[in-house]
């Protein structure tokens, strides 16, 4: 349990629009991701006002990252070498997502269009103290729950 594998499944089955987003996030927390690393740190690129930590299933999903960025980048880093480390996804989510500083969420496979996915800095993914969510109000007293329940309107 807690291979790249189950995780890349997880994956699919929320992009095809089925299985448990908390199953998913489950995952990711069980999941052994591959993070390269980039002039000493982790490799991490800024979108939308947030720090992405790019994070791996396996190897090959490293691969082909890799083989995006020597396009990028041109001929010079095709034959750079990757160093990586393997990091538990809830290692991530609760250790170094919060010791970044700022919004950061972890990017799953970011080189497989069709097998990515985003964990972004919220409540029930990364700890709240840095959730940007946290702090806003529970709706579910004015809307209701999951079951109904709530002031009806």
């Amino acid at each position: 349990m807690g291979d790249g594998a189950a995780l890349a499944d997880r994956i699919a089955e929320r992009r095809a629009g089925v299985g448990d987003p908390g199953a998913l996030v489950g995952e990711l927390r069980r999941a052994l991701v591959l993070v390269p690393y980039d002039r000493g740190g982790l490799w991490t690129a800024e979108f939308g006002g947030v720090r992405w930590v790019c994070g791996f299933t396996d190897e090959a999903a490293l691969a082909r990252f890799a083989e995006e960025r020597a396009v990028v980048e041109g001929a010079e880093d095709a034959s750079r070498s990757w160093e990586y480390a393997a990091f538990r996804g809830a290692r991530l989510l609760d250790e170094v997502i919060p010791a970044m500083g700022v919004p950061a969420g972890v990017a799953v496979n970011v080189a497989d269009p069709d097998g990515s996915m985003l964990f972004p800095p919220v409540v029930g993914i990364v700890p709240d103290a840095v959730a940007v969510d946290a702090d806003v109000p529970d709706t579910r007293a004015v809307h209701g729950d999951a079951k109904g329940e709530g002031a009806g309107l």
